[in-house]
C-alpha cells in the first residue's frame, strides 16, 4: 500500500504499519510494527498476537516473518519501510537526523 492508501486508513482511531520481512537477524526475517499515533495501542495490538516485550525496540517492535500475515489479518495496514519510518518522524515517535542534538 502506498502513501495514499495511508491517508485513507487514518480515517481509523489508529493505524497499525508493518513493512515487508526484508531484515535478516538469528537465522530468519524481521519485518518492523509501528502506530501512527499510539504506543499504547501498538502494545495492545503487539500483546494480541503474542509478541513478547522484548520485541520493542523503543518506537517499533521487530517482528518474525512467520508473524506478519496474523498482523496483517488484525487489520495492520502494509506500507513500504520509507513509508513506516516517515508515519514515526509525523508521530514524533522518532526524531529525523536534523534534529538529532
Amino acid at each position: 500500500m502506498d502513501a495514499g492508501g495511508l491517508s485513507t486508513a487514518r480515517t481509523l482511531r489508529f493505524v497499525i504499519l508493518i513493512d515487508a520481512a526484508i531484515w535478516p537477524a538469528h537465522d530468519r526475517l524481521w519485518c518492523h510494527m509501528v502506530s501512527d499515533t499510539s504506543l499504547v495501542e501498538l502494545h495492545e495490538f503487539a500483546a494480541r498476537l503474542g509478541v513478547p516485550e522484548r520485541g520493542f525496540e523503543g518506537d517499533h517492535y521487530d517482528i518474525p516473518e512467520q508473524l506478519r500475515a496474523a498482523a496483517v489479518r488484525e487489520g495492520a495496514v502494509e506500507v513500504s519501510s520509507r513509508t513506516l519510518v516517515e508515519a514515526l518522524y509525523e508521530a514524533g515517535f522518532r526524531q529525523r537526523p536534523t534534529t538529532r542534538g
